[in-house]
């Protein structure tokens, strides 16, 4: 967890996915303790209350879980879950919107299919 805090999203949000971020990179492995709230506002210099709502956030999508009076760990197929949920976000903020855009202009999925097949050749 090097990353650094930014002004374009709330801190919370950042923190959760910096953490799905080092799950992907196998950087925090599954049944693994993750930093304590405590240890996240020392680090980043935030308060604990701001770094809790964000590992609450992973605990609400069972990325994260609690053994009482140990910390929080992360939980057997953490990796699978955040890689289908981040699909899922690609799918409806990128690929749908330029599905429905790419419709609006008249080009069709084919378009689309030999657009990037041009792109790639280009490499």
């Amino acid at each position: 967890m090097n990353e650094i805090l930014t002004q374009e999203k709330s801190i919370y949000l950042q923190i959760s996915e910096m953490i799905e971020n080092d799950i992907l990179r196998d950087i925090l492995l599954e049944e693994e303790r993750v930093p304590s709230t405590n240890e996240l506002a020392a680090l980043y210099a935030i308060n604990p209350a701001t770094a809790a709502k964000g590992i609450n956030l992973l605990v609400d999508r069972n990325i994260l879980y609690k053994k009482r009076g140990i910390g929080m760990f992360v939980t057997s197929g953490a990796k699978e879950k955040i890689r289908q949920h981040r699909k899922e976000e690609f799918y409806h903020r990128y690929f749908k919107a330029m599905m429905e855009e790419a419709h609006s202009l008249g080009i069709t999925g084919e378009d689309l299919i030999r657009m990037i097949h041009a792109e790639e050749d280009k490499k």
